[in-house]
């Protein structure tokens, strides 16, 4: 993707942060926006007050991706965080839309994040691109995420980038790890429950990758192989050399985390595949949690 240029909205978080880096190295020139000043030239100040963004912002570029939202794992999800959580990730989305609306056919791709808490909890379900949304807080809204999304219009090619939680020091592990090392963690509700997971090395190469391919539509970033929440948990506590016993019930977690953040979080069902990845022609680096597990802690 060299001699290319992307937008990308969003870029000082994990996934933003490492996207960044990732096509920088390989020469592709990268734009962000920033919600203050911008200090260089490849930085474009928006959603400060001063007005709309400039669709010129996104002209001639190969695609935008966009990455906004507060953290879902700020706690508790009060009232007042569910709608920072809505406002942070529908007020962006809608913005870069409306831009790309305005370019009409010279729009260029548009790669919307969203996340595998889109299908909640559906135990014993096989969960592609095509299954229905959940019924949790976090699955209703993934559904208007992505429908903020396409209001880029038809001449958009829009991707709904899935996202599981990232087995990285940074993402899911950095509660687990504590737990771990303090020898007090082991399985979460029953533990049976399947856990989409993704390695954020796999993460960034599978956005860059649908960047060049044509796909368009919901996309589940996911790694390739399902496990359980406690076939997760021992892999990193056999990974630190920590026991695996002292169980949290589902009625514990969702009493200290409350019923939204447990229900779509720690004690969600979901066996979720990457279909449309595979079928585009991806190639995962780490095919299990424990591969992931162990790129993360360096092992």
């Amino acid at each position: 993707m060299t001699d290319t240029h992307v937008v990308i909205a969003g870029g000082s978080g994990l996934i933003g942060g490492a996207l960044t880096q990732a096509l920088r190295a390989d020469g592709v020139r990268v734009t962000r926006l920033v919600r203050r000043p911008a200090l260089i030239p490849d930085e474009v100040e928006w959603l400060t007050g001063d007005g709309p963004l400039n669709p010129t912002a996104l002209e001639g570029t190969v695609a935008v991706v966009g990455l906004s939202g507060a953290s879902i794992g700020k706690l508790p999800w009060t009232h007042s965080y569910r709608e920072t959580l809505r406002r942070s990730r529908l007020e962006p989305t809608r913005e870069l839309a409306r831009a790309l609306r305005q370019l009409g056919s010279d729009a260029p791709a548009f790669l919307s994040a969203s996340a595998t808490g889109f299908y909640g909890s559906q135990p014993g379900k096989r969960l592609t691109e095509g299954s229905r949304p959940g019924d949790t807080f976090l699955a209703d809204l993934c559904v208007q995420w992505e429908r903020a999304a396409l209001e880029a219009g038809p001449g958009t090619r829009v991707v709904h980038l899935r996202t599981a939680p990232l087995l990285d020091r940074r993402g899911v592990l950095k509660p687990l790890l504590a737990l771990t090392r303090f020898g007090i963690s082991g399985p979460l509700g029953s533990g049976k429950q399947v856990w989409p997971w993704i390695s954020l090395d796999d993460e960034v190469r599978a956005i860059r990758h649908l960047i060049d391919h044509e796909v368009s539509g919901p996309v589940n970033l996911t790694g390739p192989t399902s496990a359980t929440a406690s076939e997760i948990g021992r892999s990193l506590a056999q990974s630190l050399q920590r026991p695996f016993v002292v169980p949290a019930p589902a009625w514990a977690l969702r009493l200290g985390l409350g019923a939204d953040a447990a229900d779509s979080l720690l004690l969600p069902d979901a066996n979720t595949v990457p279909d449309a990845l595979i079928a585009s022609g991806f190639e995962f680096h780490h095919h299990t949690p424990a591969d992931a597990i162990a790129a993360a802690l360096g092992a």
